[in-house]
């Protein structure tokens, strides 16, 4: 959330971007997870999801660097290609991770699981929403550049922790 927060105001401040071309170079984003979305789902039978939410989020990670280091004036194809990247590793990381979350409940549980998983997604919005706050208070224009390396970073550090999901044996065989 921090990464769609901060991407209009840095498409119409930075890059100086009209309303109608901020939402139009912000289309391949969503466009991008609605594709990538039912693929996770299909590979969540045939891939472990710390895999696929690590190679996910390193994908997401990769696209915002790439928009951070855009020029001044960057073709629209230039921002357009990041987006893509962006929006396929959001959607190769949220659905194996919301699979994930609702199938490790109980059934009788599934509707407090569906409920954490409502509760963690209006958090980190908020959360977002906040920092790019922050961050635009804190250094001005550069804030969205700053906001733009924090949500990167944070997907890099994301991932990682969803790789070392391959490591964890589920609790079950633990004997819990």
């Amino acid at each position: 959330m921090l990464a769609m927060v901060s991407l209009p105001f840095y498409l119409q401040t930075v890059l100086g971007r009209s309303e109608v071309e901020t939402g139009l170079l912000l289309t391949p984003w969503p466009l991008a997870t609605m594709v990538m979305a039912p693929l996770a789902g299909y590979l969540i039978e045939r891939v472990h999801a710390g895999l696929l939410g690590a190679l996910g989020l390193f994908i997401m990670a990769a696209g915002l660097f790439s928009l951070v280091l855009l020029p001044a004036s960057p073709a629209d194809i230039n921002i357009i290609w990041p987006m893509i990247l962006c929006g396929a590793g959001f959607g190769l990381f949220q659905s194996p991770n919301n699979h994930t979350i609702i199938t490790s409940a109980p059934r009788e549980r599934s509707g407090g699981a569906s409920g954490m998983l409502g509760t963690a997604r209006l958090l980190g919005q908020s959360s977002g929403a906040a920092l790019v706050a922050l961050m635009l208070n804190q250094f001005g224009d550069n804030g969205t550049h700053v906001s733009l390396i924090a949500a990167a970073i944070l997907a890099v550090i994301a991932a990682c922790v969803s790789g070392l999901r391959i490591l964890a044996q589920p609790l079950r065989s633990r004997g819990a």
